[in-house]
């Protein structure tokens, strides 16, 4: 693989180091700093969650409060379709142009 050599040094500052390791200070600072991160992104998600289930409610609502004139309409009127429904399958019969209405087709 080409390796530009502009960028050969830009991932090696991220690699790691033959320095000393980190202090029980820095340690505790990034704990303290992990937590903190988590308890911001756990708030946003709760506040992202709670706008996203109000905005629901409020569309829900909307619909509902927008079709309660055909809701009502639909239980003062109800269906007069006194039909039958037959489910079954349809045996069509084609006639072929040449061959007389009786004959049967050879098998």
């Amino acid at each position: 693989m080409y390796r530009d050599p502009k960028f050969s040094g830009l991932f090696n500052q991220f690699g790691a180091r033959g320095g000393t390791p980190p202090s029980l200070l820095q340690k505790i600072v990034t704990a303290l700093v992990t937590i903190a991160v988590f308890g911001v992104a756990l708030m946003f998600s709760v506040v992202f969650f709670a706008v996203v289930v109000t905005v629901g409610a409020v569309a829900w609502g909307y619909l509902w409060w927008k079709t309660r004139a055909v809701r009502k309409q639909m239980r003062d009127h109800p269906p007069t379709g006194g039909g039958m429904v037959i489910e079954g399958e349809v045996i069509r019969e084609v006639e072929i142009e040449g061959r007389p209405r009786g004959d049967a087709p050879p098998r």
